[in-house]
């Protein structure tokens, strides 16, 4: 529909055109135009989120692929890969910039209700990468990850992963944008030899016992191309999806002239700072390195917390659950040394262990998945809404085992064509007692990760806020969810499997206390793989993974029991000020349904829900 503006103007055309012939009268003076109209913040707000989202899916092909939207506008980007190159590194940091001057332009005290959360969700992550962007050259962007190549960080360890289980071959254009990945994959690796190079020369070299594993991985993947999981993945899934071709030809080719070449400099260049690396542990050694942790905890924990009251809160859980885990494992027989040491008997006693054979293997994952619909009947028990997409459980890659973590989860795809999938490392069944099986379940599955994560995406939320994650409040989530599985009554009968969740949790009250002990404290590798066996009773091996996990990933694994603790006493906060009208469903609802933000925010969204209620 026209404007009256419009409709006055038309008129007045007409009007000049039937009086050509005749002297015209005099022109009334123009009215002044209408003032513009008030900016809404609201509206101002939604259309920035959805412009931010936009950017990230044009920055991340990654990010394409894993959210299922590689098809249609955003076809090409399943042929590509992100970009760590020096120069993307600082188009980033621009473009981070300009993304925080752009929403801080928004007037937030216009702003209430979730239009509110949406914004604080979304600028604390602008905020903290900005402020690392500004004082620290080195890293990956945003803090918590100082060190481009390690055991964790690099393509090399993250690609094949990515290749494997996140590119889905259907088609022949799926088989053929695996290939222009796995050449992407050489040039990838090139930019990061560069990058690393680039922070050698500002001071930043891992430690020794990093360089050292990150080696044993390189060097796992230097196999001839036919023997090369990055060749047999495609060919075997091509092949099996009825595509016409030789695949297995043109990606040996690629991974023998480009990948091999690529990861042998990756390689060389790690021997050359072998020599040159130092035992010590923590990033206090870095340029600027107790700035860079204090940032990576508030990154991690999304708060303002010390490292001293990290620390201490480690400590003081660490009392509280060996207190607990004592009187269970007396209650099974085992009363003899501290709770440290009868938990690590556990974990040694082979009666628990799966049989470390294919077989075994099978039988583990058919137990899991038996747990998860098992857990699917509680579920209604404490949560009004229940996410759509399914969970499976699967055996993680054996291409990838050696440098993946114990069990981890990936999202579904937003079209619905991927489930949710809890992959579990199955490389040494010992690894793994039954006793600790249910935990890890409930953490990574339901009700844990896969609730959230789910929940967050199947939301009425703008897309960049389906598609976020923070640590503290998904991780708290998850070791949440496994509290609550042990109060929806799942151990009843299983006193060894309650003994499991209750060192899941003296594990991240563990975290607590040597990732500030390394990092704050300039403890030594070995003094905190000692402490954290000693709080929760893992083998060494495991302990020792952990404790270098930690190293290369400052401030992360403390956002764990800092995000539990934080959804505990917001539970019973709400709990406290609604009395009788206290109801966990709707209290969980109000969480979920918020999707992933800071701890601050969830207490905003809580207090709201309080309120309405």
């Amino acid at each position: 529909m026209l404007s009256r503006r419009n409709l006055l103007l038309t008129a007045g055309s007409l009007v000049l055109a039937g009086c050509a012939t005749a002297e015209p009268p005099p022109a009334p003076s123009a009215p002044p135009p209408p003032a513009p109209p008030a900016p809404n913040p609201a509206a101002q707000l939604t259309t920035e989120l959805d412009r931010l989202f936009a950017e990230a899916l044009q920055e991340s092909p990654q990010l394409v692929t894993s959210l299922g939207l590689d098809s249609g506008e955003h076809a090409a980007a399943k042929s590509q890969l992100d970009d760590p190159s020096l120069a993307h590194l600082e188009h980033m940091r621009a473009l981070n910039a300009d993304q925080l001057k752009r929403l801080q332009a928004i007037d937030r005290a216009q702003l209430s209700g979730m239009p509110a959360v949406n914004y604080d969700s979304v600028i604390f992550g602008l905020e903290t990468t900005a402020e690392a962007d500004r004082r620290f050259a080195y890293g990956l962007q945003g803090g918590g990850a100082p060190y481009v190549l390690s055991q964790l960080t690099g393509a090399y360890q993250t690609v094949p992963s990515f290749l494997a289980t996140q590119h889905g071959i259907e088609t022949k254009a799926d088989a053929d944008a695996y290939l222009a990945r796995l050449e992407a994959f050489a040039t990838i690796m090139d930019q990061e030899t560069e990058r690393a190079r680039r922070d050698v020369g500002l001071g930043v070299i891992p430690p020794d016992f990093v360089i050292d594993r990150a080696l044993t991985q390189m060097k796992g993947l230097q196999v001839a191309p036919e023997a090369s999981p990055l060749v047999t993945s495609l060919a075997d899934r091509a092949k099996a999806k009825g595509v016409a071709g030789d695949y297995a030809g043109p990606a040996a080719r690629i991974f023998a002239d480009k990948v091999m070449p690529a990861l042998g400099r990756q390689v060389a260049l790690m021997q050359e700072l072998r020599p040159k690396a130092v035992h010590d542990a923590g990033c206090w050694r870095l340029p600027d390195g107790e700035a860079y942790y204090a940032l990576s905890l508030k990154v991690g924990v999304t708060s303002q917390m010390t490292p001293d009251e990290v620390h201490q809160i480690g400590l003081e859980q660490a009392r509280e659950l060996s207190a607990r885990a004592d009187l269970l494992l007396k209650k099974v027989g085992m009363s003899k040394g501290t709770v440290g040491e009868r938990i690590s008997a556990l974990f040694k006693d082979k009666r628990y262990w799966y049989p470390n054979t294919d077989a075994g293997k099978e039988k583990l994952i058919a137990d899991l998945n038996a747990q998860v619909r098992a857990m699917q009947v509680r579920l209604p028990q404490q949560f009004a809404t229940l996410p759509k997409a399914p969970v499976e459980v699967k055996r993680v890659p054996k291409f990838i085992e050696a440098g993946a973590p114990g069990g981890y989860y990936n999202t579904p795809s937003l079209d619905g064509s991927r489930p949710g999938i809890y992959w579990i490392n199955l490389r040494d069944t010992a690894e793994v007692p039954r006793w600790t099986l249910p935990t890890l379940t409930y953490h990574e599955a339901i009700p844990g990760h896969h609730m959230q994560l789910s929940l967050q995406q199947e939301a009425d939320l703008p897309m960049i806020r389906r598609a976020s994650f923070y640590s503290a409040y998904g991780e708290g989530w998850a070791l949440y969810a496994e509290q609550l599985a042990q109060e929806m009554g799942v151990y009843e009968d299983d006193p060894l499997g309650e003994i499991g969740y209750l060192q899941a949790a003296l594990f991240r009250a563990a975290r607590l206390v040597v990732d500030t002990g390394l990092h704050a404290k300039r403890w030594s590798r070995e003094k905190a793989i000692a402490t954290m066996s000693a709080i929760d009773g893992e083998p060494g091996s495991s302990t020792a993974t952990e404790i270098e996990r930690y190293a290369v990933w400052p401030g992360q694994a403390c956002s764990y029991m800092v995000g539990k603790l934080t959804w505990l006493r917001l539970r019973e906060k709400t709990r406290t000020a609604l009395g009788p009208k206290f109801d966990i469903r709707a209290f969980h609802d109000a969480g979920l349904l918020s999707g992933a933000m800071p701890l601050t925010a969830l207490e905003t969204v809580v207090d709201g829900y309080v309120a309405r209620a």
